[in-house]
C-alpha cells in the first residue's frame, strides 16, 4: 500500500470525525488525466483536508521548510506532506514562482491532478483575493481544465494565529467543488498578459461564488504587507473583471505581475 493511501485510510476517518467535512460537487473533478484543482486558501488545515476528501491524490505546491525540520514534529509533518502529495518547493533567491510553475507543469503533463491556490498565500482576513497569472499559465500551456473549489469554514476551526485546530459545535468545514472550466479557446496565448488575467479572474469569479466571500481587487500579500505597515493604501472592493473588462476595454492586467 502506498504512503497516500495509508495515510487516507487512517487519517481520513479521524479528520472526518474532528472536521466533520461535507463534500459537494466532487463528481466534477475527471476520474483521470490532468486537471487544476483551483481554489481559497483560509489557513493551514486547507492542504491537509484537500486531499483527503477527494477521489484522486491532489499534488501541490508547499513551503520548503515544511519538509526540512529536524525535531519529531518537523519529521512527522515532512512524512504527511510529502505522503500526501506535497512537492517543497524552495521560494527563496527570487525563482520560486517559476519553480512553481515548471513543477505544476510537469505533475500536469504526466496526467495528474495538481491543486493551486491563485492567491499565493492564506488570505489575512478570511476575503478573497486577486489570483495571481500563474493557474492561468498552466492552463493554457498544459490544455487541463481547471475545476475551481471552495473551503469553507477552515478559518472558524483554525483562525490565524491559532496552533491547534478548534473543534466541536458550530465548527464545521464545507468543500465546495464546481464545474470544470475550459479555457482552449485561448490555445497558444500563455504570453498574452491580457489573457492570463481575463482567464486567472474568471476562474477566481466561480471561486468566489462558490465560496461566497467578499472580493478584494488587491494581492494578498499586498495586503498583509499594508497591514503590518504604520500605514497602509486604502482596499479597493470590487468584482474581478476577466473577459467582460476586456469587452468594455478595459485593461484587465492593469497593475498585474506573473506568478
Amino acid at each position: 500500500m502506498s504512503r497516500f493511501l495509508l495515510l487516507k485510510s487512517l487519517l481520513g476517518p479521524l479528520l472526518k470525525l474532528l472536521f466533520r467535512p461535507r463534500v459537494e460537487g466532487a463528481e466534477h473533478i475527471p476520474g483521470e488525466g490532468p486537471v487544476i484543482l483551483a481554489g481559497n486558501h483560509l489557513t493551514f488545515i486547507d492542504s491537509m483536508i484537500l486531499p483527503l476528501v477527494t477521489g484522486r491524490r491532489v499534488y501541490f505546491i508547499g513551503k520548503n521548510e515544511y519538509v526540512t525540520g529536524r525535531s519529531p514534529k518537523g519529521r512527522l509533518m515532512a512524512w504527511f506532506f510529502t505522503g500526501v502529495g506535497m512537492i517543497p518547493v524552495d521560494r527563496d533567491g527570487g525563482h520560486g514562482g517559476v519553480a512553481a510553475l515548471m513543477t505544476g507543469r510537469r505533475v500536469l503533463e504526466e496526467g495528474k491532478c495538481f491543486g493551486i491556490y491563485p492567491e499565493g498565500t492564506r488570505s489575512p482576513d478570511g476575503r478573497l483575493y486577486r489570483g495571481r497569472t500563474g493557474i492561468a499559465r498552466l492552463t493554457l500551456m498544459t490544455g487541463a481544465p481547471v475545476v475551481p473549489f471552495a473551503m469553507i469554514g477552515t478559518d472558524r476551526i483554525q483562525p490565524g494565529g491559532a496552533g491547534l485546530p478548534r473543534v466541536g459545535p458550530g465548527r464545521r468545514v464545507t468543500v465546495r467543488f464546481g464545474r470544470p472550466l475550459d479555457f482552449s479557446r485561448y490555445e497558444g496565448m500563455d504570453r498574452d498578459r491580457y489573457v492570463l488575467r481575463a482567464v486567472t479572474d474568471e476562474v477566481m469569479a466561480e471561486v468566489m461564488r462558490l465560496s461566497g466571500q467578499e472580493y478584494v481587487d488587491m494581492y494578498a500579500t499586498k495586503a498583509k504587507a499594508a497591514e503590518a505597515a504604520p500605514a497602509g493604501p486604502t482596499v479597493t472592493r470590487m468584482a474581478p473583471r476577466g473577459s467582460a473588462a476586456r469587452r468594455a476595454g478595459e485593461d484587465p492586467a492593469s497593475g498585474a505581475r506573473a506568478a
